[in-house]
């Protein structure tokens, strides 16, 4: 019952910040509310385990993950922000102000990987599923995953209407998600 209580509440907030996009199938957004939905109910499941067996290797891959998740987001975040110069003169309501950026970000780590935020969230998804391990856990990170890279897919084409060639060359000098390998 504590599950589903936690689920519903971290839902509340997620909806009422993605509601702009529940509804445009062809947007970035509307994928990555369901990543959020599915990694809310790692967490509401997962919650419990959190610093159980500290020093089992499972923990340890939990937290591993989870610092690279937030490596990824903190400096991810703040690059967008510096450099990429969020404007409004972009002018699309469904995307967030971090996100409407006027210059494309190609250094730190955005010099290896596209999608640090989406890389994140692949490292968050899969951090806090190794915490406690389940079949359905597994379904579930794997949906995560799976909306993760259709956020990415569609986020691109976006960003290849927005930004053209320059993005185009970029995508052809950087990994998606990983760098180096994906």
């Amino acid at each position: 019952m504590d599950t589903i209580i936690i689920f519903i509440a971290l839902s509340i907030p997620v909806i009422l910040i993605s509601w702009r996009t529940l509804f445009s199938a062809k947007k970035h957004g509307f994928y990555r509310f369901f990543s959020w939905e599915c990694i809310i109910w790692l967490f509401a499941s997962n919650y419990k385990y959190w610093i159980t067996e500290p020093f089992s290797i499972k923990q340890i891959i939990s937290w591993i993950f989870l610092i690279i998740s937030a490596y990824l987001i903190i400096f991810g975040a703040l690059l967008l922000k510096n450099i990429g110069k969020p404007t409004e003169k972009r002018n699309d309501k469904k995307l967030y102000k971090f996100e409407q950026t006027s210059e494309l970000v190609n250094t730190g780590i955005f010099k290896y990987i596209r999608h640090p935020l989406y890389s994140s969230l692949l490292f968050l998804t899969w951090g806090i599923y190794f915490k406690n391990t389940t079949v359905i856990l597994f379904v579930i990170s794997i949906l995560s995953t799976i909306f993760l890279f259709i956020t990415a897919i569609l986020d691109e084409k976006e960003c290849l209407v927005h930004f053209g060639e320059q993005y185009k060359d970029y995508m052809k000098q950087t990994k998606r998600f990983i760098p180096f390998l994906f």
